[in-house]
């Protein structure tokens, strides 16, 4: 038995798998957070969050709404645009680090994209 992502293919149904296979692999890395400039709303640079969506990657790195992305993956975020752009070119399972400001404070973790 075989499983790709939440399919499991009994046997070898070769023309299945392979199906699978390409589709997970093209599946893009997801943050699962709205986020939007945290300049206009607080008057620094970084990616405001708005919504964390239920069992998302952002959840599960304990980011809630009001917290400020400020670096992921190493990279600096100034506003929405950028944290859209990294998490973009992160591959689908990718552990990156991300460091996020919450109520004056400074917390640095990982995330699984």
């Amino acid at each position: 038995m075989i499983t790709v992502g939440d399919e499991v293919i009994v046997g070898f149904d070769r023309q299945r798998l392979e199906v699978l296979l390409a589709r997970e692999m093209h599946e893009k890395a997801r943050l699962g957070a709205a986020v939007t400039d945290a300049v206009p709303r607080l008057q620094v640079d970084g990616a405001y969050v708005g919504r964390v969506k239920a069992d998302s990657p952002a959840e599960r790195a304990g980011l809630r709404p009001g917290d400020v992305i400020l670096e992921l993956d190493r990279q600096p975020v100034r506003n929405a645009a950028d944290a859209e752009c990294i998490v973009g070119g992160l591959r689908k399972g990718s552990l990156v680090r991300i460091v996020y400001a919450r109520q004056g404070q400074v917390i640095q973790g990982e995330l699984m994209v």
